[in-house]
């Protein structure tokens, strides 16, 4: 994966129990970290109809591997496009240096 290609910034973001004064909970969200990644829209072509299992999957995320830091399914990326729910991580080629994220767009019911 050539760095000219990772031209989307992304927020890896996970969501956090809050205590306030009152001892009341609240949930926020928390940036884990903020990164450069490659991402690819769902599209008609033969790798992605080899993916036929991950039917909700709207985009692919690839980005190099963070320190300290292991990407589950718990957490959500946020982008300029909106946010996308973590549906797969996976090592890439089992190498330890970029995961691939399958994911899908969060998109809201409401409108104000």
């Amino acid at each position: 994966m050539s760095f000219g290609k990772m031209n989307t910034f992304i927020d890896i973001v996970e969501k956090q129990k809050v205590l306030d004064e009152e001892g009341f909970s609240t949930i926020t969200d928390v940036i884990i970290a903020s990164v450069r990644a490659y991402r690819e829209g769902r599209h008609g072509s033969e790798k992605w109809a080899n993916r036929s299992t991950f039917t909700d999957a709207t985009d692919l995320f690839c980005f190099r591997v963070i320190p300290g830091i292991k990407v589950t399914t718990a957490m959500v990326l946020v982008c300029d496009d909106g946010r996308f729910e973590i549906t797969s991580v996976e090592d890439v080629k089992g190498r330890g240096m970029y995961v691939e994220v399958l994911a899908k767009e969060v998109v809201s019911s409401g409108t104000s």
